[in-house]
């Protein structure tokens, strides 16, 4: 069939494609009046994406994460201008173009390359929000599944936060340059953690969670963010039960105007105090590949996909 002008290439939902995503045509945006439209030139996969895509309507514009150039302004004179250099999180932003509102976006500051900035939006936001919710300053702070995209800024920034991180990962393979990026320990599962925790970021769920749930303190909290284990989390009877000031469990999925918060990670990023963590980078013709190296746990930090530009 003929290609439409108005048609963009793009990642959509199949689920009779391997890892449930492949290349194909969508509409081009047309943006609401507080929303820019954005050349996307960079892509970042996250896990949880990926593993859940199949999920989604055949035929939707998937993911949350991209980087490129402003090329409309939004109508209602909010936002960056044509030209700026931006990140941004919302829905459908695996296509060459994506209207996101401006109230999610961040201008990349020069020094800092889009396809970092592209790693940030969704893991970078999840790691900064939940360390947030309670001081961690001379805390002892667990970070569970510390290997990935949300973990690996996790680690960093817990340490920028003053804290004392212990990072957990699921193998000693997957333990590779956590110490350089600020763990002060680095454990498989929860081996060797002989005293109580103040703050969990847990991206494992099943019986480690539970596990995990004996480690914290009274007071202490823990915040729920992915669950990369096939098991359920059981409680026995009264296990829940603490003396003393309440331990509290949260889930976590505040993505509510990330742009302020964007920048910041972006700031940080040109300031050399936080690095984006790119474990693997390619065209997005090899979105099978990364999809499944991701699925597979081979991949540490975040997966970057480069787009190729739309035809004016």
């Amino acid at each position: 069939m003929k290609e439409s002008l108005m048609d963009i290439r793009a990642l959509v939902v199949d689920p009779g494609a391997p890892g449930s995503l492949r290349l194909g045509m969508t509409a081009d945006p047309q943006p609401a009046p507080n929303q820019l439209v954005l050349d996307v030139r960079h892509i970042s996969l996250n896990r949880g994406e990926v593993k859940f895509a199949g999920q989604q309507p055949a035929g939707t514009v998937h993911g949350y994460d991209a980087a490129g150039v402003v090329v409309r302004a939004a109508a209602d004179g909010t936002g960056p201008a044509v030209g700026a250099r931006v990140a941004a999180f919302g829905a459908g932003a695996w296509a060459q173009r994506m209207a996101v509102d401006t109230t999610a976006v961040a201008e990349v500051p020069a020094q800092v390359d889009l396809a970092g900035a592209a790693a940030l939006p969704m893991a970078g936001i999840t790691a900064l929000r939940t360390l947030r919710s309670r001081s961690i300053l001379g805390r002892r702070v667990l970070i569970t599944g510390a290997a990935g995209g949300v973990g690996r800024y996790a680690v960093q920034l817990a340490a920028l936060g003053g804290a004392h991180v212990i990072a957990s990962v699921g193998s000693a393979a997957r333990a590779d340059g956590l110490t350089e990026l600020g763990a002060h320990e680095v454990v498989v599962g929860l081996e060797g953690i002989d005293r109580p925790v103040d703050l969990i970021l847990d991206n494992v769920g099943g019986p480690q969670l539970t596990a995990a749930w004996e480690l914290l303190a009274p007071g202490g909290g823990v915040q729920n963010i992915g669950w990369a284990s096939d098991e359920p989390a059981v409680f026995a009877p009264y296990s829940m039960f603490s003396i003393g000031p309440s331990k509290t469990m949260n889930t976590f999925g505040d993505v509510h105007e990330v742009g302020p918060d964007l920048a910041t990670l972006l700031g940080f990023v040109a300031e050399g105090r936080l690095s984006p963590e790119v474990g693997w980078r390619g065209s997005w013709e090899r979105v099978a590949e990364a999809a499944q190296a991701l699925l597979d746990r081979r991949i540490a930090g975040k997966a970057i996909l480069d787009v190729a530009p739309a035809a004016d």
